[in-house]
């Protein structure tokens, strides 16, 4: 299974990411859009991001009561994405209704079920009052998010091939917590992994922010990680055969 790279855009401002964005057209699909960049700038920065080409994701972690929810999604739906997260911690009736309103309104559209943030560990589950380990929190809310109608999963790449030999095989597992090989750590992921570790463990998408948007030549750090990616998928695939 082919393994892509979303770039997290994870800058203050719609300047900051200008050059990044102009340096990176042509070498990689997609960006992910988060809360920051979408609280200071709104939808129509959104469809600038997707003006230059790029397939976006809109990383809004939704989570609220169903119908909250759902209205969100059909809020959000005329927008240019491709992929929409919500937290799987909603339950099962929320993500009924987000899938429900998704299906309506655009049956394009990827849902993402967030499961456990790659920010947190057991002694961060632990104090709010989850007593499971992180592999088996995420199996849980996987298997909550598939019965839902779900199509797709947010999780650490420590916990994606446990995933998918549980899961339906179209499943799309989007990975953060990525680090390629000799990357310093040092910011808030925990548990985390290579890209062609990742690749390697079934992950269909990987995000990746600092270690590109860092880099001194952003397009020559992107390139680096697809191409890696593509070693993985290659090797992978002749094994198969």
């Amino acid at each position: 299974m082919p393994c892509d790279l979303i770039l997290a855009l994870d800058v203050p401002t719609r300047a900051a990411a200008a050059p990044i964005l102009h340096q990176l057209r042509g070498s990689l699909r997609w960006v992910k859009i988060g809360l920051q960049m979408f609280t200071a700038h709104g939808p129509d920065y959104v469809r600038e991001v997707a003006g230059l080409g790029f397939n976006v994701f809109l990383d809004l972690k939704l989570h609220d009561i169903p119908n909250t929810v759902a209205k969100s999604v059909e809020s959000l739906a005329p927008l240019p994405i491709g992929m929409l997260t919500l937290h799987t911690a909603g339950g099962r009736e929320m993500l009924a209704a987000a899938r429900a309103a998704q299906q309506q309104t655009r049956p394009d559209l990827l849902l993402l079920g967030v499961t456990v943030l790659t920010s947190m560990d057991a002694g961060g589950l632990a104090e709010i009052g989850v007593a499971a380990a992180p592999d088996a929190q995420v199996a849980r809310l996987a298997d909550l998010a598939a019965a839902a109608g779900l199509r797709g999963l947010v999780c650490s790449p420590l916990e994606v091939a446990a995933l998918r030999a549980r899961l339906p095989a179209d499943m799309q597992l989007v990975t953060p917590g990525i680090r390629p090989a000799g990357e310093a750590g040092g910011d808030d992921q925990k548990r985390v992994m290579s890209p062609g570790e990742a690749a390697r463990a079934g992950s269909s998408y990987i995000v990746v922010g600092r270690p590109i948007l860092k880099a001194k030549d952003p397009a020559a750090a992107a390139r680096a990680i697809i191409a890696e990616l593509n070693q993985r998928s290659e090797v992978s695939r002749q094994r198969s055969e």
